[in-house]
């Protein structure tokens, strides 16, 4: 599903990802570890055709992100730091307007039921900006996957969220597994990356350092595998 080959970004003469290589196959859901400036981020942006790499290839579904990125965009869900909301518009208007520029039918329905799925069918109407930051992560989930995308890119999407609300991303998240969706989710959620995600990728100055599944959903595994890598320790 994604194929990742020497993938280098620099920026500003500091190179950011230094010769990035992964395999991901289609359904996987795997978490991004890594100290803060490791280069999380900076991949997945690179995937969601935000910035373009300096070197490298990178293929999605069998499509080369740089020949047929538009083709790309419309299979792929983006969760960032920011919410991509506007404000002023309900849950109900936000999700209609982002599910009309993906073209989906039947585009209010879809978005009756995700907000229901994230638990805000109340706040349907009311404008966003009265929000708490929970909340306006609920519906920025949401937004993320109005258009069912076969790869779904998570920026530290626990930030912000209650134990109710984890529970029902968490839930979300397994649910588009359950539809053949491939996650990448970048976190410092060590709990919720051993409970969800199948295989953990920690990164550190711009390399992969490690590559691992997750055995019997062992945080303690997890932990410890971050502390020896990131810390330096052979």
């Amino acid at each position: 599903m994604i194929e990742i080959q020497k993938l280098i970004k620099q920026a500003d003469n500091k190179l950011i990802l230094r010769g990035v290589d992964l395999s991901i196959t289609k359904g996987e859901t795997v978490a991004i570890l890594g100290p803060n400036g490791a280069g999380k981020s900076t991949l997945l942006k690179v995937l969601a055709n935000l910035i373009k790499p300096t070197s490298g290839q990178v293929k999605i579904n069998g499509m080369d992100l740089k020949k047929e990125h538009l083709k790309i965009k419309k299979i792929v869900g983006y969760l960032p730091h920011s919410s991509l909301l506007y404000d002023h518009f309900s849950p109900l208007e936000n999700l209609v307007f982002f599910g009309n520029v993906y073209g989906i039918n039947n585009v209010e329905t879809s978005a009756i039921e995700l907000v229901k799925e994230v638990g805000l069918s109340f706040f349907l109407n009311e404008p966003v900006k009265n929000f708490s930051r929970g909340m306006i992560q609920r519906i920025a989930i949401a937004r993320a996957i109005i258009h069912e995308p076969e790869v779904l890119l998570l920026d530290e999407p626990h930030t912000g969220l209650d134990q109710g609300a984890i529970a029902i991303l968490n839930n979300v998240i397994l649910t588009m597994k359950e539809k053949g969706t491939t996650t990448l989710m970048v976190t410092h959620d060590f709990k919720q990356a051993a409970e969800i995600c199948d295989r953990i990728i920690i990164v550190k100055n711009g390399k992969i350092v490690d590559d691992f599944k997750i055995k019997d959903r062992d945080l303690n595994f997890v932990s410890e595998k971050y502390q020896l890598l990131t810390e330096g320790v052979s």
